[in-house]
């Protein structure tokens, strides 16, 4: 029997002819990573790959590592087998992976998102046999509005807010969902101000994407000069001494997970923006198809479910495999380093 391209085992997603892991949850000798986020991007291992945006993204965050930069589209070869990145539209610098080797191709999306949100290269298809899909939204029940609504409720909700006197607390991931947020927040209401997290990790990016001007909280920032201005903020941060300094204050948060009654409350938030970097329902069924695949593999997310809708209403030889990702997908775990919803 063949051993399959790419198989799972305790360290990862490993390519056995290459000798090369992707994603690796231990270390290991040589990792090609889709994207920065913590759960995605561990630290020990020997060398990186990965896309050349995101090197100073795992640098910032892993320190000093042996790591190489590629382009988009552009191959490499280790031992016979062809690898390249292709956008994934996650966050900043997100990749899928392509691996090919005598003519059979497997792709693996790490997280991806179909709609474009103007800052991270958009999600491309790649054609391949078998696809390696995350569905952390593999459900029917999650459908996105597009962004510019969603944004137009932010706005709006901070412009009530400032004429209330009140300074607006968001809640969004330190790399990723922050930035997005700050791309489209409207500047002509005020001045937007960040949780140090969320400003290291935008001074990092800023060599590379274009965002708004921003303004740390200190320990010198006042009260009075927040109020009627909008903070961005790691969902760590509430519930902290931090936050005192805003009062008063509303908060919200930018999550697929406000799908949920009662997310909302479980936060102990005043206001849920429904804003996933990750596809909805649609788009991951939309995405499989685009790819022409023959087979699926569902990874960290509504596996069952979703790998069951494919072999029984769409015919897909379609089956699970579990990863170390998964500890990142339930919702009281977004507020970890991890991985944004």
């Amino acid at each position: 029997m063949t051993t399959p391209l790419l198989i799972f085992n305790d360290k990862g997603i490993y390519c056995e002819k290459a000798d090369v892991y992707i994603d690796a949850w231990r270390p290991v000798e040589k990792c090609i990573v889709t994207h920065g986020h913590a759960d995605h991007s561990r630290w020990g291992h020997k060398k990186y790959i990965t896309h050349h945006h995101n090197v100073p993204i795992i640098k910032h965050r892993l320190g000093d590592i042996t790591v190489t930069g590629k382009a988009w589209g552009e191959t490499f070869v280790i031992n016979g087998v062809t690898f390249s990145l292709h956008p994934a539209g996650h966050i900043v610098a997100s990749s899928q992976v392509r691996v090919e080797y005598q003519g059979e191709v497997w792709v693996f999306t790490g997280d991806f998102k179909t709609e474009d949100d103007g800052l991270a290269t958009p999600y491309e298809p790649v054609p391949c046999n078998t696809f390696i899909t995350e569905c952390t939204f593999g459900l029917p029940a999650f459908t996105w509005e597009p962004q510019a609504r969603v944004f137009e409720d932010i706005n709006t909700w901070w412009a009530q807010n400032k004429a209330e006197k009140k300074t607006s607390v968001l809640f969004g991931y330190s790399l990723g969902k922050a930035q997005r947020l700050l791309k489209h927040l409207d500047t002509s209401l005020g001045t937007i101000y960040t949780h140090g997290a969320v400003e290291n990790m935008t001074e990092v990016l800023r060599e590379n994407y274009a965002l708004p001007e921003t303004h740390r909280v200190t320990r010198e920032t006042k009260k009075e000069d927040l109020l009627g201005n909008i903070v961005v903020a790691p969902p760590s941060a509430h519930g902290g001494t931090w936050i005192r300094k805003m009062v008063p204050y509303e908060t919200a948060s930018a999550s697929g997970w406000m799908t949920f009654r009662g997310a909302r409350r479980r936060r102990a938030i005043d206001r849920g923006f429904v804003l996933s970097d990750h596809a909805d329902w649609e788009g991951l069924i939309d995405s499989i198809k685009a790819t022409g695949c023959e087979k699926v593999i569902a990874t960290h997310g509504y596996t069952d479910i979703f790998s069951r809708y494919l072999r029984e209403e769409l015919g897909y030889d379609a089956r699970t495999e579990k990863t170390q990702y998964e500890e990142e997908q339930s919702e009281s775990s977004k507020t970890t380093e991890g991985g944004d919803a």
